[in-house]
């Protein structure tokens, strides 16, 4: 039976059911087909010769396999290989994504894959930049929270949902320019923290769900996630013009209060191209075209260095001090 989805502005068409993607009523105009453990008629595997790797990822798992290996296929098609065995076909126009594992695997396994970085490469390949980032609403417009991996973006965010204000997007901030505006397309209802974040803001007596099943190929990954349709949180089901721009950096061991301050536009730029979602797997085209994106982004809205605090029992006056600083910035007037 098929589902529809609404993710990141796309219109999404599944025959089979997806974890944590939003339902929607999808009759016309799909943006996305996904095809759900199985891969299409033509495809053989032995067409995915060494000579036709893309890319492959320098991280290797206990058994020095690559975690990710992509090829670029006749046709232009991507097939993405993970760790695990789960791997993915994309199209070029990333229209298409068919997906298989292998026996014994249950189907919640590979999720974290197809709505992580191979929904994610969709994006990149439909012209859309992605920040790594997390994203939440303030009044009627979004900020955004980026930075490198295990900088604390979504662990930011939850601070942010713990006080009333609804989430936009996780892990990926999907940008659309319009109107000389930058819109963030909203996410899925999610917000996936690792086990420390997730204990600190909730207690061991709370603890979160697990993102893949007890058992299974994933069940080492103990990633958790927050219900972001649950009692006392918010998600933004529609897309919010992007204001302001937190970059996290390196947390200060000895600092007494969060730290906050302006980054300039030319540094901004290679800031943000650093912290961009699925970089990894753009072409020099596409890279181009990403760069020539931030510069227009960065000349219109604020970009803000973020120290915080090492102690994670100080991320409610982390977000007070961006509450402060975001409402500074709204009371001045941009030139």
């Amino acid at each position: 039976m098929e589902r529809g989805y609404c993710v990141y502005g796309l219109r999404v068409l599944a025959d089979a059911g997806i974890a944590g993607l939003l339902p929607c009523n999808i009759t016309d105009d799909v943006d996305l087909r996904i095809w759900v453990n199985r891969m299409p008629p033509w495809w053989d595997a032995k067409s995915a010769s060494p000579d036709a790797v893309w890319y492959r990822s320098p991280w290797v798992d206990d058994r020095g396999q690559p975690r990710l290996t992509v090829w670029r296929l006749n046709g232009g098609w991507y097939r993405l290989l993970y760790w695990d065995s789960a791997e993915f076909l994309v199209n070029p126009e990333g229209g298409e994504v068919w997906c298989a594992w292998p026996p014994g695997v249950t189907a919640d396994d590979p999720v974290p894959h197809l709505t992580g970085p191979v929904l994610g490469f969709v994006l990149r390949l439909r012209g859309i930049c992605c920040l790594h980032a997390s994203a939440i609403r303030i009044g009627q417009k979004a900020i955004a929270f980026s930075g490198p991996p295990h900088a604390g973006k979504s662990t930011t965010a939850a601070g942010f949902a713990k006080l009333g204000y609804a989430i936009v997007a996780d892990d990926i901030t999907a940008l659309v320019e319009r109107d000389q505006a930058f819109l963030v397309q909203s996410g899925y209802p999610r917000l996936c923290l690792w086990p420390d974040a997730a204990e600190s803001l909730y207690g061991p007596a709370n603890p979160l769900p697990r993102i893949t099943p007890e058992e299974g190929i994933l069940a080492r990954w103990d990633k958790r996630y927050l219900d972001l349709t649950s009692d006392g949180y918010q998600f933004q089901t529609q897309s919010l013009p992007l204001e302001a721009i937190y970059l996290l950096e390196e947390r200060a061991e000895d600092a007494s209060h969060p730290a906050i301050e302006a980054v300039a536009a030319s540094s901004a730029v290679f800031k943000l191209a650093g912290n961009t979602y699925m970089n990894y797997l753009l072409d020099s085209s596409l890279r181009s075209q990403e760069f020539a994106f931030l510069g227009r982004l960065v000349s219109r809205l604020p970009v803000r260095r973020v120290i915080p605090q090492a102690d994670a029992s100080c991320l409610p006056r982390l977000c007070e001090a961006i509450l402060e600083d975001h409402e500074a910035l709204s009371s001045t007037p941009r030139a």
